[in-house]
């Protein structure tokens, strides 16, 4: 019996094992797939959180990097997308003051420059119509013709400097004698390197030439010639002939009288230039038009200044 009892007893105590070993086996097989289980929850937590990033990233690059309106600036005042401030062209067409002069450009020859602008102020209303005989004064540019003949331009009276030295002037033989030569500042100097001709059929002291480049300049900032035309009482137009080489030249217009007054101007800060300028003009017997073609502004060391070869009037 002693015997039995310790055999069932051992068998008892021997089946304990047997029933915990499979337990333990279990709970741990439990835990590593619910470890699992989260490892996987996890990873498609994060790859979800990866792709919604990567959309809204894609979507911020594709609003801001699109093109602005056309004529859109953007923050700050700047041009769009660039953080700068916008550069502006200047009044006149340039964007900005002349670089340092370089001579070695032929007449007529212009280094490459961007197209102006266009103007977006109203065009200014036309001035009131002129009371007959009223005094009246205009003032336009354009280029010097090639080839200029003075005793077809100048009907009236015309003059033409340069032709024998600075000091030399040559006049229509029968003309009114309405142009006056005022002086000027600045020693005249003549010069034959003009890249337009005057001609002329009815001179004194010289009475006919085919063809001159001949004509007469004066260096420095603030010299020029001083020039007059005496009024008749009646309509007049006057050409003057002039030039500029690597300076600002500034014709000044006015009446003796006083009233309107106006101003032209031509630059070339790189070679020469020759223009054409037209003056019209009403004003009574004994009163004058007062015309200054002087040097405003030189861009070299080396001399630079306004130039006249003729002045003419019809």
């Amino acid at each position: 019996m002693a015997d039995e009892d310790r055999t069932r007893a051992g068998s008892r105590a021997g089946d304990a094992p047997p029933r915990h070993r499979p337990r333990a086996t279990t709970a741990g097989f439990t835990r590593s797939v619910l470890r699992r289980a989260r490892q996987r929850r996890r990873f498609v937590v994060q790859g979800a959180a990866v792709l919604v990033g990567l959309v809204l990233l894609i979507s911020y690059l594709s609003f801001w990097s699109g093109p602005e309106p056309d004529g859109q600036v953007g923050l700050g005042g700047g041009s769009a997308g660039t953080g700068r401030s916008p550069v502006l062209p200047a009044a006149d067409g340039r964007t900005g003051e002349a670089g340092p002069a370089t001579p070695g450009l032929r007449p007529r020859q212009r280094p490459p420059s961007p197209d102006p602008t266009p103007s977006t102020s109203p065009p200014a209303p036309p001035p009131p119509p002129a009371k007959p005989g009223a005094p009246a004064l205009s003032v336009s540019r354009e280029e010097m013709p090639a080839a200029v003949d003075l005793t077809a331009v100048g009907t009236r009276d015309w003059v033409h400097w340069g032709e024998d030295g600075g000091r030399s002037t040559i006049r229509k033989r029968s003309g009114s004698g309405e142009i006056i030569d005022g002086g000027g500042a600045g020693r005249r100097v003549g010069w034959d390197g003009n890249q337009e001709y005057v001609r002329w059929s009815d001179g004194t002291p010289n009475r006919s030439t085919n063809g001159t480049s001949n004509g007469v300049y004066t260096c420095g900032a603030g010299n020029g010639f001083s020039l007059a035309v005496a009024g008749s009482g009646g309509p007049r137009t006057v050409q003057l002939y002039g030039g500029i080489w690597m300076a600002r030249g500034r014709l000044e217009a006015r009446l003796s009288t006083g009233g309107p007054a106006s101003t032209a101007r031509l630059e070339d800060p790189y070679t020469s230039q020759s223009a054409q300028f037209t003056i019209r003009f009403t004003l009574p017997k004994g009163a004058r038009l007062l015309l200054k073609w002087t040097v405003e502004k030189v861009f070299t060391q080396h001399c630079g200044n306004v130039g006249l070869q003729a002045v003419a009037v019809r």
